[in-house]
C-alpha cells in the first residue's frame, strides 16, 4: 500500500519561497506509468491540480496556468520523494496542499493527508 506524507507547511509573506516534500513509502516513484502530483484546496474552492510529474525517465511535467513560471515539481528517485518548490508566492496560493499518486494503467489513487500553506503579509 502506497503511503504519501507531506511536510513543509508554513506561513510566508508574499514574494517569498517555500518548498514542500512528499515522502513516498510502500512503493517506488520510479514504478512505470505513475503520475505524481500536487493538488491544493483553498477555503470554499474545489481541489485543483497544481503540478504533476510522470514516473518515466523523462519525468514530464505539467502545471496549472496560475503557477507556471513560479512553481517547480521535481522528484528524487534515490530518496523516493517528490518536491514542490514554490517561488514568488501570492496570497491566492494559500491552500491546503496534497500529494497525490495515480496509476495510469491500474487507476489506483493515493492521497497524502495535506499540509497548510498560508501566504500573508
Amino acid at each position: 500500500q502506497v503511503q504519501l506524507q507531506e511536510s513543509g507547511p508554513g506561513l510566508v509573506k508574499p514574494s517569498q519561497t517555500l518548498s514542500l516534500t512528499c515522502t513516498v513509502s510502500g512503493g517506488s516513484i520510479t514504478t512505470s506509468y505513475y503520475a505524481w502530483s500536487w493538488y491544493r484546496q483553498a477555503p470554499g474552492k474545489e481541489r485543483e491540480l497544481v503540478a504533476a510529474v510522470t514516473s518515466g525517465g523523462g519525468g514530464e511535467t505539467n502545471y496549472v496556468d496560475s503557477v507556471k513560471g513560479r512553481f517547480i515539481i521535481s522528484r528524487d528517485n534515490a530518496e523516493n520523494t517528490v518536491y514542490l518548490q514554490m517561488n514568488s508566492l501570492k496570497p491566492e496560493d494559500t491552500a491546503v496542499y496534497y500529494c497525490h499518486a495515480y496509476g495510469i494503467l491500474n487507476r489506483r489513487v493515493y492521497w497524502g493527508q495535506g499540509t497548510q500553506v498560508t501566504v500573508s503579509s
